[in-house]
């Protein structure tokens, strides 16, 4: 079993840039598909971006696209969610969250194992 821990959140003017990290341990970190969601105050827990077991495969929402880039790097066991552009409407907690059989998922009931999530906070 794989455990996650997200790092890399805080508070941030409109337009500018953070940089999500998700450290895993435990399990087989280069086997699992990775993905980060996102849930904002009063809304369900929504699908950002996610990663292939190799990173060549990669998907985005759709107001993900051209502003957040994930990528991973199996040696160090770790995800991350480079975001730029940032919105106010960005504003929530990060969760990182892994599934076992390696593909790309944008479905939150697809990930098995998930961490303790990270606050963004976009400032207008």
């Amino acid at each position: 079993q794989v455990q996650l821990v997200e790092s890399g959140g805080g508070l941030v003017q409109a337009g500018g840039s953070l940089r999500l990290s998700c450290a895993a341990s435990g399990g087989t970190f280069s086997t699992y598909g990775m993905g980060w969601l996102r849930q904002a105050p009063g809304k369900e827990r929504e699908f950002v971006a996610a990663i292939s077991w190799s990173g060549g495969s990669t998907y985005y929402a759709d107001s993900a696209k051209g502003r957040f880039t994930i990528s991973r790097d199996n040696a160090k066991t770790t995800v991350y969610l480079q975001m730029n552009s940032l919105k106010p409407e960005d504003t929530a907690v990060y969760y990182c969250a892994a599934r076992a059989d390696g593909r790309t998922s944008g479905n939150r009931f697809a990930y098995d194992y998930w961490g303790q999530g990270t606050q963004v906070t976009v400032s207008s």
